[in-house]
């Protein structure tokens, strides 16, 4: 097996018992970016080859930093990395380097990773498909004509061309979990407060996007989480971090409650073969000793789509005010984002208050749940990788969608109240595209929620069983 084959939990063992050592890493997957990375385009703003592999063999000799010591990361294109091209996928920060690391980007440095450059997102990363005026489409490692997803669609497509060796994401819609889907690796949704945010800006009311970390086994991502989670204390409702790799150890679905709640009653349309594939995964479930039980809607899905669409445009009118404000700036922002903008602005104080009382009733109502069941399960996306010249589905079994996210609406359920969720692999359609399903469990229980995924990881390894060709 070649370096760039292995999990980064491997390559870290191999790098801290000399087996290998960080200059030999870096080449390998240098290699391979050059290798696929101009058919995917996944990784953007790759830094120059001589200083990574000048950096690498400085990591050498030194002393571990920390679990990520020596292995080469692309961070998030909305992460700001000091020194390293940072966008936003967006013209208006075309040319733009930090002077200073967001916290994320500092932890993961701090723990010893090499940033070799950015992995590619839509504009501010709205919508579920990876592109953007400054980069270019990002493609499915397995079939190029296709979407590899978003916004966290650059490090999903990066993960299963093994160009990185594990990635960070970001999720407010299901950005750790569409793409991870789409290209048939892991995506994780943690509680909201459990990686924080960095202390500027709205830090009491943006509550519904988190980061996270993405990997090819479970594994890489508890340790990941771990380097990610941890209080800030600048910020509010912080979380403080538990060991996510102890309780892998002998992990196993035996006894476990999952409730199956499908298209949440006939609510989310999905594309034929969806709901069929994860159904199969259950049964699988069940043999290895789950417990799994078929759910009607716990609340009404037009209620929670309409407080989900009402606080992000909420947010996104307050965030982006000053770019609005300015004509020229303005003129550079997608449709997309002008209309969440122009949504937000309308919006009165009751629309925004009672969208908030929907989601602390919908809370309370899942919490209820959460006493009977370990975890509940939805497919990640309900459509395939669709073509990676669209700018999104216009139509799902012929009903229209009516906005440019409607088509992805089965991850709000998770989003709106931020429980840990992890997108699991649940293998191949018969057009040889892949698909996830979403294990949520209780906010707070993202340790267990990660075991459970790990016991799915051992029978099954569908990212190691099947790369692209």
């Amino acid at each position: 097996m070649e370096l760039h084959e292995y999990s980064a939990s491997d390559l870290a063992r191999m790098i801290g018992a000399r087996q290998v050592a960080p200059s030999e890493v870096m080449a390998a997957h240098l290699d391979r970016i050059e290798a696929v990375n101009g058919a995917v385009n996944a990784v953007v703003s790759l830094r120059d080859r001589a200083e990574l592999m000048a950096e690498a063999r400085a990591a050498d000799d030194a002393a571990p930093a920390g679990w990520l010591h020596g292995l080469p990361l692309a961070v998030k294109d909305l992460c700001a990395t000091k020194g390293v091209r940072t966008t936003w996928g967006s013209p208006l920060f075309a040319d733009f380097v930090p002077k200073a690391d967001d916290l994320l980007a500092a932890r993961m440095r701090a723990a010893g990773a090499i940033f070799i450059g950015k992995t590619n997102t839509p504009e501010w990363g709205h919508g579920s498909h990876s592109f953007n005026p400054v980069f270019g489409v990002t493609r499915n490692p397995y079939d190029l004509s296709r979407t590899a997803g978003g916004s966290s669609g650059g490090a999903a497509a990066a993960l299963a061309a093994r160009m990185v060796p594990v990635a960070d994401g970001s999720d407010m819609m299901g950005s750790l979990r569409n793409p991870a889907a789409f290209c048939n690796v892991y995506g994780f949704r943690p509680s909201w407060g459990l990686v924080p945010a960095d202390a500027e800006g709205d830090t009491h009311l943006a509550t519904l996007a988190t980061e996270g970390p993405m990997g090819r086994t479970i594994e890489d991502m508890a340790r990941l989480l771990q380097v990610q989670a941890g209080v800030n204390p600048e910020v509010p409702f912080g979380r403080a971090a538990q060991d996510y790799v102890a309780g892998l150890a002998g992990a196993s679905l035996k006894g476990k409650r999952i409730g199956w709640l499908a298209d949440w009653g006939g609510a989310y349309e999905t594309e034929p073969g969806i709901l069929e594939i994860c159904e199969a995964g259950l049964r699988q479930m069940e043999a290895m000793g789950a417990i799994v039980e078929p759910l009607p809607a716990p609340f009404p899905a037009e209620k929670l789509w309409a407080a989900w669409t009402t606080l992000r445009a909420m947010l996104n009118a307050g965030g982006f005010k000053a770019i609005h404000d300015a004509p020229d700036r303005r003129a550079l922002l997608k449709p997309e984002t002008l209309w969440e903008i122009e949504r937000g602005q309308a919006l009165s104080a009751q629309a925004v208050y009672e969208a908030s009382v929907i989601r602390s009733r919908y809370y309370a109502h899942m919490a209820r749940l959460f006493t009977r069941f370990d975890a509940v399960a939805l497919p990640t996306a309900q459509v395939w990788p669709f073509p990676a010249d669209w700018r999104w589905p216009q139509e799902i079994n012929g009903q229209k969608m009516d906005t440019y996210h409607r088509w992805m609406e089965i991850v709000i359920p998770v989003s709106l109240i931020g429980l840990p969720a992890l997108s699991l692999p649940m293998g191949f359609g018969d057009k040889g595209l892949p698909m996830g399903m979403q294990l949520a469990g209780p906010v707070g229980a993202d340790a267990a929620v990660l075991a459970m995924g790990q016991a799915w990881h051992e029978a099954t390894d569908w990212p190691g069983k099947r790369p692209p060709s």
